[in-house]
């Protein structure tokens, strides 16, 4: 009994189905829903950032420099010009009050006063700042950082309240710390960072809700597909809905429908030509009988008649022999398009079943041979028989001597087999007609020379055909391929022990 590789098959579609599940359908719509998910929250929360730190940075700027002009102009009514260092500091300590405390500095000329004498100013209020507000007559600001820090400074220049610039040559300037809105702004990039994980989650079960709604059609669709295709031709799908998918299921089943129709008319034609076949064999048989006892007689008599009679009668003797086993041929194929043979198969030395058949036909001196004793298969003697005068008979008839006929064993990962070699010498067969040799009908004389006739005349064109269907009914095959030195191998295969669903019963009678 032949053993199948379970494990290299259930490898083969493990990995199948996992390259299904990397690469399928419902794979790229989930991996697209959460790729768009992930852009599209990506993309609001920069969005959402960039717009929260505009709008909270806008806010301090806002409010600091509003704060810092008014507190500016309250105290500067009261301050004298030029003032000395002390009113200076005063100066800037009384802004400084009123503005929350932040840092102030105070430039007159040469004088420079700071409200909190510990705070570092250096680095914080840039030249390009000065500049600005020295050139300028309204209040100016600029973010910095500090030793990684954030900072906002403001200035403005004071004026008198007749606006002449000239007059005045005090500039203030304020320094606020953004950390508080840094921290706010990063605590809201935090939340929504956070957020992004709960939406591509929540996209990629939407993807899997959205591919299962879409795959459950087209799985449908692929299983009725395999059922058509192993031939199941009433396998249908139900239709459901009037988008695109229902459109492919309805053209599916006018398919099918168009594909069962066809298949049961080619199916009734079929069977009417095998009817037509076995009926018109069948007919013929009688008068062939009568035909082929004619024949006979006048095969008997040739000699006691004139030459032209006596080789007329010699032809309608051939002919009558070919018509013969045509019709014979065509019972025999008949009877294996309608399932009506069985073995009966039993324990046979199959090189004695060779030896037997060879010289039946008076092959013996014609045919060299190699057939170890002792190979044994449970075949059905008869069919043995038919595949050996066939496969020897084409290889005497289109080959060239010598034939050898070669018996063996052979020892393949299915199982143990027999096998049965008929190799000729000639020029054997192109790969054409290799490929159409089992063909029914088929004859290759354009591509091998004609040996010298047997006795069995030329053939029908059945005999390879038959052959190979009481090979397959033994649950072999046969093979043909080009001899290494010229010629055609035809080599029948056996399994040497029978399998469990091997044909069992005998032929039908006709």
């Amino acid at each position: 009994m032949t053993r199948k590789d379970t494990g290299g098959t259930y490898g083969a579609a493990s990995k199948r189905r996992s390259l299904r599940l990397l690469v399928g359908l419902r794979s790229r719509l989930v991996v697209a829903f959460v790729v768009v998910a992930l852009i599209s929250a990506v993309t609001a929360t920069a969005l959402a950032y960039r717009e929260a730190r505009t709008a909270v940075l806008q806010r301090a700027q806002n409010a600091t420099v509003n704060d810092f002009r008014e507190r500016v102009g309250t105290v500067a009514a009261d301050f004298d010009v030029p003032p000395d260092q002390r009113s200076l500091s005063r100066f800037t300590a009384q802004v400084s009050e009123g503005i929350g405390g932040k840092t102030v500095v105070a430039h007159y000329q040469d004088l420079v006063a700071v409200s909190d004498s510990l705070a570092g100013t250096e680095g914080r209020i840039t030249a390009e700042l000065r500049t600005a507000v020295m050139t300028g007559d309204d209040a100016e600001f600029q973010r910095v950082v500090w030793r990684g820090e954030p900072y906002l400074v403001v200035g403005t220049p004071v004026t008198f309240a007749d606006g002449d610039l000239s007059a005045s040559g005090l500039e203030v300037f304020a320094i606020a710390d953004l950390r508080a809105e840094r921290d706010d702004t990063a605590a809201l990039l935090d939340s929504v960072r956070d957020g992004i994980v709960p939406v591509v989650l929540l996209a990629a079960v939407l993807a899997l809700l959205a591919a299962r709604t879409v795959l459950r059609p087209v799985r449908k669709l692929g299983r009725a597909t395999r059922e058509l295709a192993s031939g199941d031709l009433g396998s249908r799908v139900a239709v459901s809905g009037h988008d695109e998918l229902a459109e492919l299921a309805r053209t599916f089943n006018e398919t099918a429908d168009a594909l069962q129709h066809s298949d049961a008319e080619l199916r009734e034609q079929e069977a009417k030509a095998r009817r037509f076949v076995a009926d018109v064999s069948h007919e013929l048989r009688t008068p062939l009988a009568a035909m082929t006892m004619v024949a006979t007689v006048l095969d008997e008599d040739a000699d006691q008649l004139p030459p032209d009679a006596a080789r007329a009668a010699r032809t309608v003797g051939a002919e009558t022999a070919r018509l013969s086993r045509l019709v014979e041929d065509l019972m025999e194929i008949s009877r294996f398009d309608a399932k009506a043979v069985r073995l009966n198969a039993a324990g046979t030395d199959l090189a004695d079943t060779v030896r037997a058949s060879l010289a039946l036909r008076g092959w013996t001196d014609r045919v060299r041979t190699r057939l170890p004793e002792g190979v044994r298969a449970v075949v059905d003697r008869r069919r043995i028989d038919v595949i050996v005068a066939n496969l020897v008979g084409n290889a005497l008839r289109h080959g060239a001597p010598p034939v050898n006929v070669t018996l063996g064993t052979a020892l393949a990962a299915d199982g143990e087999w027999v096998t049965l070699e008929v190799a000729d010498h000639g020029p054997g067969l192109p790969p054409e007609a290799r490929e159409r040799v089992f063909d029914r009908f088929y004859k290759a004389d354009a591509a091998r020379t004609r040996g010298a006739a047997d006795d069995s005349g030329q053939g029908s064109g059945l005999g390879t055909a038959i052959a190979l269907e009481n090979a397959r009914l033994h649950g072999g095959t046969i093979d043909v391929a080009a001899g290494p030195e010229g010629g055609a191998v035809f080599t029948l295969r056996l399994p040497l022990r029978r399998t469990e669903g091997s044909p069992e019963c005998s032929e039908r009678s006709e």
